[in-house]
Formats: structure tokens, sequence, C-alpha cells
């Protein structure tokens, strides 16, 4: 029998629910999969919460990577016994699932499981930032919010492999030195300095063309301080909460600003873009360019514990749930 993890209402971690989730066969165009591992992410925070709206009840989740054990009609992009794994779908919190195929990506044998599942929502996340929202060039300095997390893990050695200078941001000590032993030439700790101070002495008072914000509303108006002028703030996450609504002026005081609110989604929603941005992800880890660090294992049936960790910032690196 298939078990999942669902909610029936928006909430708390608590509203996780350990659950039976029956499974008909593959649809036209669907994969069946038999997950191996599946990712732990903020997205999945915002939909159980309700800050991101998914019909209901919903089984949780939205990464994962198994092995396929049917396909329906039509479906020519994968067939039973490839090895996947995929992002962007939500769902993903259960040991098996129905998918649309062309949202299956196939991992090479050189990656496992639990680093497909760890890194393909993050790693796909980070190549739209910095490879098409702003194509950081070499030479150019970033600031990346959050940087010892899974995204910013991530980000800093993808960015120190394309030549970039990397500030980033943590809350601890312990956290700064993460993101420094991954890449970040500077880590701010926003809890005993001021970021947009701090980001103008590193830059010698030029601030920098491009801010990568997931926090939100704690640390928005610091972004808008760190860039210089014509510089963009993408804001692609709200782990501290929504940003309160932008009085459009600030743009102009801060030196003629831009600012995206980007979504995975939509940089993926073309097969074509889907696999070029999957490639590029597998070839810079197979490269040993990017590290897939692992920190959290959870059984899928303890959801509810990797969501509290994940909220109560207890983790770092990326967390992954195994079904059992």
């Amino acid at each position: 029998m298939n078990k999942a993890i669902r909610f029936h209402e928006f909430g708390d971690a608590g509203v996780l629910r350990w659950e039976e989730a029956d499974i008909a066969d593959p649809g036209p165009g669907e994969a069946r999969i038999r997950h191996e591992a599946i990712g732990v992410n903020f997205v999945d925070i915002y939909q159980r919460s309700g800050l991101y709206k998914v019909p209901l009840p919903a089984v949780a989740g939205n990464e994962g990577a198994g092995v396929v054990e049917a396909v329906g009609d039509g479906v020519t992009q994968v067939k039973a016994g490839d090895r996947v794994a995929y992002a962007g779908r939500s769902g993903s919190y259960c040991e098996i699932r129905n998918i649309p195929a062309d949202r299956l990506c196939t991992l090479p044998d050189e990656l496992s499981f639990e680093q497909a599942a760890a890194m393909m929502l993050k790693g796909l996340t980070v190549h739209y930032l910095i490879r098409r929202t702003y194509r950081v060039q070499p030479g150019d300095t970033v600031v990346f919010h959050a940087a010892a997390g899974g995204v910013g893990q991530i980000a800093c050695q993808w960015l120190k492999s394309l030549g970039a200078t990397i500030i980033g941001t943590a809350g601890s000590a312990e956290k700064c030195a993460l993101a420094l032993k991954h890449g970040a030439d500077y880590c701010i700790n926003y809890r005993t300095e001021n970021i947009a101070e701090r980001v103008q002495e590193i830059t010698n008072g030029k601030g920098v063309p491009v801010v990568y914000d997931s926090v939100g509303k704690d640390t928005f108006d610091a972004s808008l301080k760190c860039l210089s002028p014509l510089g963009l703030l993408v804001s692609f996450g709200n782990a501290s909460g929504p940003v309160s609504p932008l009085e459009l002026g600030l743009l102009a005081q801060h030196g003629s600003l831009y600012i995206t609110r980007p979504t995975l989604a939509t940089y993926i929603a073309e097969r074509s873009d889907l696999e070029f941005a999957a490639q590029e992800l597998f070839d810079i880890v197979l490269s040993g360019g990017v590290t897939i660090d692992i920190n959290r294992r959870y059984s899928l049936k303890d959801a509810v514990q990797a969501h509290r960790d994940l909220e109560a910032r207890k983790t770092t690196g990326s967390s992954i749930l195994l079904p059992v």
C-alpha cells in the first residue's frame, strides 16, 4: 500500500498526516515512479502554511528521485527501469506517484538518488538565478542571503566557479563559517552586523549589481541599500515572511533600481529549458565544481519534524526524506 504525507488544512507542521494513498495506473503522458529519496524545501512549508495556496487535501513536497515503474500511453521521455528525478511538481511526499513524464529528468549513473533529491529543486533554482535572471559574469560581486542553506551552499560554489566575488549572509558565526567553506569570500552575520553598511564597506561604497534574497521581510530594505545604481534585486523567497507592499519611489531614490520576483516554474515550463538547466546542473556537480551536502535525513513518516527543524533554522545544506 502506498503511503503519503497529506495536509487537509493549512497551518503549522502539525497539520501533516501520514496516510494511505491509492495509486492508479499512469494515464496518457504520465509515468509512475517509486521514490528512493525526497527533497525538503521552504516552498513545501509555504504551501503547507497557506502562504502559497494549493487545492486541499494535498500531498506535500515538490522534489524527488526514484525509479520508473510504468508509463502511460504516448510517453517517450522515459521508460520502466529508468532512474529519474524531478523538481517543481507538487505531491512528492509519498512512496509512489504518477507524474507527467515530460517533467522527469534521467539521472546519470554517477549521481545517487539521495544527491538528486537534495539538489534538483535547489540546483535548478540556482541555475535560473545566476545564469538567466541575472547572468553573473567573471568579476561581478554579488550578495546572496541565507548563504549557509541548501540553495546558498550550491550558489556559493557555482558562483565561485564563474569567477564572482560572493558576499553571503547568515544568522550565526557557525553558519558564516559554513558559507565561507563553500566559496563565499565574505559572510555577514546579520544578527551582529548591519548588512547594508558592511556591503558598502566591502565594495568601497559602490554597492553590488545584484542581490539574491530568499529571506523576504527581514532583509528586503537592506537588500535595496546594497545595490549599485541600476542594480537588480532578485526576491525569490519569504523565509522570514512576505515583503510588505513596495513604494515604487524607493527604487528611484536608491538609484533607478530593478526588482523581480521570479519562480522556477516559469523558467522550466518548456521541456527544452528543463533539459538544458538539468544538464548544466548535472555537469557542474559531476565536475566537482559543486558538491551536495546532505546534513539531515529523516524517514518519510517523520516529515513533521523535518518541517519543524527547517522552520526553526536548525538545518544547513540539504535535508531529505527516505521512504520506509
